[in-house]
């Protein structure tokens, strides 16, 4: 499945949109990595646990486009576009969201 954030995609001409495609989770660290994290927020430095927690959750919501567009027989999808959201301390919601194509 070719997945891009542009609206077309050189070499090849889309016969049909087939609708808008998405995927979402929200995600939280455990307590340990969430106090880690946050001590990190006071004392400065690069915050690694949250950072897997956003890498893991748009693993989780691109899959999940993913398999969607395949259901409608997608060739491809385009002009993929990402939506981040705290939903709470420590917690984050993520969102893509795509047009599922058919090429010619």
């Amino acid at each position: 499945m070719i997945m891009v954030n542009t609206e077309s995609l050189p070499g090849f001409e889309v016969e049909k949109a087939l609708g808008i495609v998405s995927g979402n989770t929200v995600q939280a660290k455990h307590i340990g990595k969430d106090i880690v994290g946050k001590l990190r927020g006071i004392v400065g430095g690069k915050m690694v646990e949250y950072e897997e927690m956003f890498r893991e959750s748009r693993a989780i919501a691109e899959k999940e486009m993913k398999e969607q567009a395949e259901k409608l027989g997608a060739d491809a999808i385009i002009n993929i576009r990402y939506s981040s959201s705290s939903i709470m301390n420590g917690s984050s919601e993520i969102l893509v969201y795509g047009t599922a194509v058919k090429f010619k």
